[in-house]
């Protein structure tokens, strides 16, 4: 029986989790891409605490003008800028299941840009 997209995707995602977690000293970066949207957070798996989040969605990014992969890098540095401002200055990076190319690179980049360190 053949897997649609999404469910490729989440078999990828679980692979990718067991290795990627994310700690008090190191939090995981947790990319969501849908079509419209991107979202980010930062994440302290072993409280299970959200520290800092961006999206496409927020007012400030929103508001820009500019295609996806342009609103992507925004929402990275907003997300390293809030992470930074939570005292976390290391992370590691979740792509989930999703590939290190277009908006999802681009979002690591603004992350990186904003002061990140992956």
């Amino acid at each position: 029986m053949a897997l649609t997209k999404n469910e490729k995707r989440l078999r990828i995602k679980s692979r990718i989790r067991k290795v990627v977690s994310g700690t008090e000293a190191r939090p995981r970066l947790a990319v969501f891409r849908s079509n419209k949207e991107i979202y980010a957070q930062v994440v302290d798996d072993v409280t299970g605490v959200t520290l800092a989040a961006a999206s496409s969605r927020d007012k400030d990014i929103a508001s820009d003008k500019g295609n996806k992969t342009d609103k992507a890098t925004l929402v990275g540095k907003a997300v390293a800028e809030r992470a930074i401002k939570a005292g976390v200055n290391t992370i590691s990076f979740d792509r989930g299941g999703y590939q290190y190319h277009g908006r999802v690179k681009s979002l690591a980049e603004g992350a990186r840009e904003g002061g990140l360190k992956f």
